[in-house]
């Protein structure tokens, strides 16, 4: 089963031994869950939650604008596996063309699906495989503007 997920958030990640990378926090079936991301993914989505542009096209807007340029629309975002302590994800699409219509998917990293599900507002879906692994109860998270807590034990999704 599959569940929509929002995006709580964009973070840095704390352990007993202080901050640590940037996290995005997804919520699916009152769960949280915490993706370790990159800086710059880090930047990307939250500019992308704020409305904010940047003053020239980040990767993640380029690469809409291509898509639709080609005539192309992104329907969903799929994080569909975990394993090792990696996320997995899918970005599915569709192109109309001559009045057929054609559906692909693309693998993709969890932070660049993420980041372009926020600028295109399309749903972002989560596995039961993936909540069941790594979501977390609200509770086991202290939040405030800056931070999100994490034991540090996803890994690197990339």
């Amino acid at each position: 089963m599959e569940h929509e997920a929002t995006v709580e958030g964009v973070g840095v990640g704390v352990s007993d031994e202080g901050p640590g990378a940037p996290v995005v926090v997804l919520q699916a079936r009152e769960e949280f869950i915490p993706i370790f991301i990159s800086s710059d993914q880090a930047q990307s989505m939250q500019l992308a939650l704020e409305g904010e542009p940047f003053e020239r096209p980040l990767t993640h807007d380029l690469f809409v604008e291509m898509v639709a340029e080609f005539g192309a629309a992104i329907d969903r975002i799929r994080i569909d596996d975990l394993a090792d302590g990696t996320f997995y994800a899918k970005i599915d699409t569709e192109q109309y063309h001559g009045g057929e219509r054609k559906q692909a998917v693309f693998d993709a990293r969890p932070s660049d699906g993420i980041a372009l599900g926020l600028r295109v507002d399309c749903p972002i879906i989560v596995s039961d495989a993936v909540v069941d692994e790594a979501g977390r109860p609200p509770e086991a998270f202290e939040t405030d503007e800056q931070d999100v807590d994490d034991d540090s034990e996803f890994g690197d999704p990339f």
